[in-house]
C-alpha cells in the first residue's frame, strides 16, 4: 500500500474515508446535471403556478466541489439551510446568496419587475429568512424526488439561518455535487447553490442501478419463460354416464357423442384447461377455434346444475 506523500494528502485520504468515497467526476457530475435538468422545469412551473412569482430559474452551473465550499461565492449576505436525510444528517446543504433574496422578495411584495433593486447588503430580516426558506422547501421537494430515485430528505426544511449564525455554521466536509440555480427577472438575478455529498448521491445512483440490473433481469427472464415450449392438449365432452354404465363398458362398444359436445372442447396445458373451444376440420386437418376463456367458478356452477 503506498502511503501518502504530505500531511496534507493524510488528511485528505482520512477525511475521504471518514465521510464517503469519491465516484467518477464525470458520473458524478453526469448525474447532477441529469437531477438538476429534470428539476428545472419543475421549479420554474412552481414559481410560475403556486408561489405566484415572475421569476425564471435556469441551471448556471453543475460541478465537483466539497460541502465545505458551499457558502464560497455566497458573499457576505446570504441564508443558509442543511437538510436531513435517511442516510445523513447532511444530505443536502442550500445556500441562497442575498441577490437571489431581494428577487424572491421583490418578486412576492410586487415590485416593478422592470425595476432594478439593489441586492440586499445588511442582515437579513424575519421576513427575508421566510422567503429564503420557502426557496428552499420548494427546490428541496423537487430534487428529492419520488420512488427508488428518491433522496429521501427530512421534509420540511429546517428553517434557514442567516448572519453570524450562518457564517458559523460548522459543515462535515467531503467530496460533493455542486448545482447552482439562477433566479432572476428582467432586470435582477441571484444564485441559489445545492450542495449533494457524493456518498448520498452514489448510494441514490446505487438504487437505480440496482433497479436497472432487476428490471434487465426480470425482462430477460420474462423473455425466456416466454419463448419457451409446452404442450397443448384439446379435449372434447362425450356423453354423461351413470357410474354403473361406466363400469358395464366393454371393448369394442361404441359410445355417442353429445350434439354439442363439438362446441364445448377444452383447451389445456400441463393439466390446466386454458380456454373453452369449438372442434373443427380445414382441409384434411382437425382444429380447434377458440372461443372463450376457462371460467373456473362458472364450470362448477353449470356441474352443479347440468342443463
Amino acid at each position: 500500500m503506498t502511503s501518502p506523500g504530505s500531511p496534507a494528502e493524510a488528511r485528505s485520504l482520512i477525511i475521504e474515508r471518514l465521510v464517503g468515497d469519491s465516484g467518477d467526476n464525470s458520473q458524478v457530475i453526469g448525474a447532477g446535471r441529469s437531477m438538476a435538468e429534470r428539476a428545472l422545469p419543475l421549479i420554474n412551473k412552481r414559481l410560475a403556478g403556486e408561489i405566484g412569482v415572475n421569476v425564471t430559474a435556469d441551471l448556471q452551473a453543475v460541478e465537483v466541489a466539497r460541502v465545505a465550499e458551499a457558502r464560497a461565492r455566497a458573499g457576505e449576505t446570504f441564508a443558509m439551510t442543511v437538510v436531513a436525510s435517511s442516510i445523513s444528517s447532511d444530505a443536502m446543504t442550500m445556500v441562497i446568496d442575498g441577490s437571489a433574496v431581494t428577487v424572491m422578495v421583490c418578486a412576492l411584495f410586487g415590485a416593478d419587475p422592470d425595476q432594478s433593486v439593489s441586492p440586499i447588503e445588511r442582515d437579513l430580516s424575519q421576513v427575508e429568512i421566510d422567503v429564503a426558506t420557502l426557496v428552499f422547501q420548494e427546490i428541496a421537494q423537487i430534487l428529492n424526488g419520488t420512488g427508488r430515485r428518491s433522496l429521501d430528505l427530512r421534509l420540511p426544511v429546517p428553517r434557514a439561518i442567516s448572519g453570524a449564525e450562518a457564517k458559523r455554521r460548522v459543515l462535515r466536509d467531503g467530496p460533493a455535487v455542486k448545482i447552482v440555480f439562477g433566479l432572476s427577472t428582467p432586470t435582477d438575478t441571484g444564485n441559489v447553490t445545492v450542495v449533494i455529498p457524493q456518498r448520498v448521491l452514489l448510494a441514490r445512483n446505487g438504487a437505480d442501478a440496482e433497479a436497472s440490473d432487476v428490471s434487465e433481469w426480470h425482462a430477460h427472464f420474462s423473455d425466456e419463460v416466454m419463448r419457451s415450449t409446452i404442450a397443448l392438449e384439446a379435449t372434447m365432452p362425450l356423453a354423461r354416464l351413470t357410474l354403473g354404465q361406466l363400469t358395464g363398458l366393454r371393448e369394442g362398444e361404441v359410445l355417442e357423442i353429445e350434439e354439442t359436445a363439438q362446441t364445448h372442447a377444452r383447451l389445456s396445458a400441463r393439466d390446466k384447461t386454458l380456454f373453452v373451444c369449438e372442434f373443427g376440420k380445414l382441409g384434411n386437418n382437425y382444429t380447434v377455434r377458440i372461443d372463450h376463456a376457462y371460467d373456473a367458478g362458472q364450470d362448477f356452477i353449470d356441474g352443479l346444475l347440468p342443463g
